[in-house]
């Protein structure tokens, strides 16, 4: 799946081949986070892959889109040089290998128990005991870790399914799935309010050099500013208020 825009000029043609020195940019997807991307890795949709291509667009460059089912494997493929661009939440343990933009988009991390369950705060959770459900190398699943301070983390492939399939007290993610999840199962229910909030950025290498990060943090506050995010968002049937400020 690629697209091959208009030479670029020599400014942008450096960029470019600093970001980029296979001559394709490889963007990574993650399709876990169904508020980001969407669809299948035959066909992927959403505001991440809209991103990459217009990054690609701008920089002249063939885009090549490699979709994971987990931001660790996102940030993985990032780290260890397959991917040239990711789509990540900005989170001090990973930026030691990567250079984020701002935020482009902001969501909410909650918590979901079962509908019984005494816990009616956030706060609440964070006792001696409880064992929060999460998706192992997530953005929760790193805030969790490093802010905790009774709770303990259980992580698996999905937050709540490891929640529903080890009787635990607590699971964690994102608002949208969770509370598609918690209308769909009348046992459980969300805690009002978030634990946290979840920068989504871009980000690349930190090893790029300073023309290159600057050219991606001026090109994402371009797309919110000019309605390019907001839009990208409702086009996947997102709701555009998630753009970050």
């Amino acid at each position: 799946m690629t697209t091959t825009p208009a030479t670029p000029n020599p400014a942008i043609a450096a960029i470019a081949a600093d970001l980029a020195p296979t001559g394709t940019l490889r963007a990574s997807v993650n399709l876990g986070n169904p508020v980001l991307a969407q669809g299948t890795p035959e066909a992927p949709s959403g505001v991440t892959v809209d991103l990459a291509r217009e990054i690609g667009a701008r920089l002249g460059l063939p885009v090549e889109l490699l979709c994971f089912d987990a931001a660790r494997k996102s940030f993985e493929a990032m780290a260890d040089g397959r991917a040239d661009l990711c789509f990540l939440a900005v989170d001090p343990a990973r930026e030691a290998e990567v250079a984020f933009t701002a935020p482009y988009v902001v969501i909410e991390g909650v918590y979901v128990v079962p509908r019984g369950s005494a816990y009616a705060t956030v706060e609440d959770v964070d006792a001696p005991g409880v064992r929060i459900g999460v998706k192992k190398g997530s953005a929760y699943d790193l805030f969790l870790s490093r802010t905790l301070a009774h709770a303990t983390v259980v992580r698996g492939d999905e937050g709540v399914d490891t929640f529903r399939a080890e009787g635990l007290e607590v699971g964690a993610g994102i608002r949208q799935p969770l509370t598609a999840y918690a209308e769909a199962h009348p046992d459980v229910r969300l805690i009002e309010g978030r634990f946290m909030e979840i920068r989504q950025a871009v980000g690349t290498a930190v090893g790029r050099t300073p023309g290159t990060v600057a050219f991606l943090r001026d090109t994402v506050e371009e797309l919110k500013a000019n309605g390019f995010v907001a839009d990208a968002l409702r086009r996947s049937g997102q709701d555009s208020g998630l753009l970050a400020p």
